[in-house]
């Protein structure tokens, strides 16, 4: 009996799977994002994405990118190589409430010494922020960090300069996957787990 037929097919089959599974895309609150991206010439996979709700709110969407899957906080916030967050708003922000939220969700998750080390970058990252005064609905916001830099960019234009402080991109990083996140299940999924 001559199985080559058979073998071809299946052989055919399991590469279109493969080409179909990696050509995927995660969608969350009608946002997508991609399997990968590329930041300061690195190619990142994502390791999870979800939604920020507060007060039963959907505010914005969040995937997180980084060099190498991983499911626990900790090697992600340590893991070397570039990273990027992005965040698509779902409903309208002012650049204040943003802010707001990621001093909050800093003070959460750092001593007051931490913080206090970390202004200076904060300070520069509030500047690029403000720059924008409004982030209305579908707005892009990337986090990008290589090197010790951290770089914001909003609706594809590049905001305030370039951030040389090697803490701060781990320290943005736990508001949203650190020991008191911002929400709970956003972090599970961030962390590429169930929720």
């Amino acid at each position: 009996m001559n199985h080559r037929p058979l073998l071809a097919a299946l052989a055919f089959a399991a590469a279109t799977a493969h080409v179909s599974l990696a050509a995927a895309a995660t969608n969350v609150a009608g946002v997508t994002f991609e399997d990968t991206a590329s930041v300061a010439g690195q190619t990142l996979v994502i390791n999870g994405a979800g939604v920020r709700t507060r007060l039963l709110f959907k505010v914005y969407a969040m995937g997180l990118y980084v060099p190498q899957r991983a499911n626990d906080a900790g090697t992600l916030q340590s893991q070397p190589g570039s990273k990027r967050i992005r965040i698509v708003t779902l409903r309208d922000l002012s650049a204040e409430q943003f802010l707001e939220a990621l001093v909050e969700g800093l003070k959460k998750n750092h001593t007051a010494e931490a913080l206090a080390a970390l202004e200076p970058a904060l300070g520069a990252f509030r500047k690029g922020m403000l720059e924008i005064k409004d982030a209305p609905a579908n707005t892009e916001v990337l986090i990008e960090s290589w090197n010790g830099i951290t770089r914001l960019t909003v609706a594809g234009k590049r905001r305030g300069e370039d951030i040389a402080d090697e803490r701060f991109f781990p320290a943005l990083l736990r508001i949203w996957i650190g020991d008191v996140p911002a929400d709970a299940e956003l972090k599970q999924n961030l962390l590429g787990k169930p929720s």
